[in-house]
């Protein structure tokens, strides 16, 4: 057998996901010779499969909802019409043009070395792919995860979707079964509805999005379920037969009754698993959990001190923002003398159905659960005059606050610009000011952003 090819570098970041690349780049910049693997598509799941290509088809999907709505604002339309394989392609352009742009960056920028294929470690301190054999004293891990397909008896004989092939589809669903009423679920439940198709949700937990309040919950379950998408929460018993180009599905509803379905597609939303069964991380001496993850401290490192792992790979996150975050932890304590640590972030996330909810620090329940003492303020959507202006009145915001030290705890917004919105409070978040100091900011009329405030003085004031 002949020898592997060895070449020397001084890093090596496998995966080129949202903090491979940034994390190279500045590698590079400090002078150190990098070498980056990427064995499929440059740009992660941000890029790929995730948020580019999905809020691409919410805007598709928004744009089709408007034209039929447009009569509620003095607008008249003809027929709306969807051409799936025009929406399809408008996505692809998006993540092309995404993936290209990330592409170019890694293969000009000087010390960095961009290598194609699967890596897999053979040492703790090197790595093979192919005939060609790496090494180098720090190794940073950036291979994301993927969709899980769960043991639902029969779903061998059907040809489920993930979130990526999904987007794929060269026609509606005449009616699209979605299993699973969480985050990448939901978004899609309604996605296609608006482009036409009968959906069907099933979720086996009590409630959608539970680790939701269950007032927003709620909440989000009334938007859709007002957009004629079938919410089944606390179902059980579930399973699948397939007959030619139909799937039945059967199942009980949360009172016990059997129920049964006759779809045409079936998208599998039920979770995701990381990318670390091929890596080798045995040979590298790189523990994981009982899901696979591998475990890191408070600044990534794994039980390799020389070995990273950043994004989704860690289990400590499992958005865009995130991934980039852990590059920013590594980078400023690798290169910057700095102590920066995973847990000095707050929960921020969105849930990007129409309209958003934007949600940073605690829920109410996590609060209890802490035993705090609370304050919870909220207002509906129907009382914020941008909201009933823009003719968007679902919804509500809710504030957290400690009662004791008056600061704010967390914020959720489910409404019009939501997502956006939302942001304004965390800088005060992250700060730890009073809530007074937030109330006393004078904000710009008419804006989601300015009802805040008054939301957060209204919960102070019943202390």
């Amino acid at each position: 057998m002949a020898e592997m090819a060895r070449q020397e570098f001084d890093a090596i970041v496998i995966g080129a996901g949202q903090a491979g690349p940034p994390l190279a780049a500045r590698l590079a910049g400090a002078g150190k010779r990098v070498a980056i693997i990427e064995r499929k598509h440059m740009g992660g799941t941000c890029v790929n499969n995730g948020c580019m290509p999905t809020k691409t088809m919410v805007a598709s999907a928004y744009a089709a909802w408007l034209a039929r709505e447009a009569h509620r604002f003095g607008v008249g339309t003809g027929p709306v019409t969807v051409d799936m394989l025009k929406v399809r392609e408008r996505k692809e352009t998006v993540v092309q043009t995404a993936r290209g742009n990330v592409t170019r960056w890694m293969e000009t920028t000087p010390g960095i070395a961009l290598v194609r294929g699967h890596a897999r470690f053979s040492g703790p301190n090197t790595v093979d792919i192919g005939d060609a054999q790496l090494t180098a004293p720090h190794i940073f891990i950036n291979t994301g995860a993927r969709a899980v397909v769960p043991p639902i008896p029969g779903i061998e004989g059907v040809p489920v979707l993930t979130n990526i092939d999904v987007m794929d589809l060269a026609e509606v669903p005449q009616h699209l079964l979605i299993i699973g009423g969480s985050y990448i679920g939901l978004e899609f439940a309604q996605i296609f509805r608006r482009l036409g198709a009968q959906v069907t949700v099933v979720e086996q937990a009590a409630t959608l999005l539970p680790r939701e309040d269950a007032d927003v919950s709620a909440a989000i379950a009334e938007i859709l379920s007002g957009e004629s998408i079938r919410l089944e929460a606390g179902a059980s018993e579930l399973a699948l037969e397939q007959h030619d180009a139909i799937t039945v599905a059967r199942f009980r509803d949360a009172s016990s009754q059997a129920q049964q379905l006759s779809v045409d597609r079936v998208l599998v939303a039920t979770g995701r698993r990381p990318n670390t069964d091929e890596l080798g991380l045995d040979a590298a001496g790189v523990d994981v959990d009982k899901r696979g993850c591998i475990i890191v401290d408070d600044m990534c490192r794994t039980s390799q001190p020389h070995i990273w792992a950043l994004g989704e790979v860690n289990g400590r996150g499992a958005f865009t923002h995130t991934a980039y975050n852990d590059f920013e932890i590594v980078a400023a304590n690798l290169l910057d003398g700095g102590n920066r640590k995973i847990t000095d972030r707050h929960t921020v996330y969105a849930l990007f159905i129409d309209p958003p909810l934007g949600r940073i620090g605690m829920t109410e329940a996590e609060a209890c659960a802490k035993g705090l003492s609370i304050l919870v303020g909220k207002r509906p959507m129907s009382r914020v005059g941008r909201a009933v202006e823009s003719g968007e009145t679902r919804g509500m915001m809710k504030v957290v606050i400690d009662a004791d030290s008056q600061a704010l705890l967390g914020v959720a917004v489910l409404g019009y610009r939501g997502d956006e919105a939302v942001q304004a409070l965390l800088a005060p978040l992250y700060s730890g000011v009073k809530v007074r100091d937030i109330t006393n900011v004078t904000y710009i009329h008419p804006t989601v952003t300015e009802l805040l405030p008054f939301v957060i003085a209204e919960a102070a004031l019943r202390k």
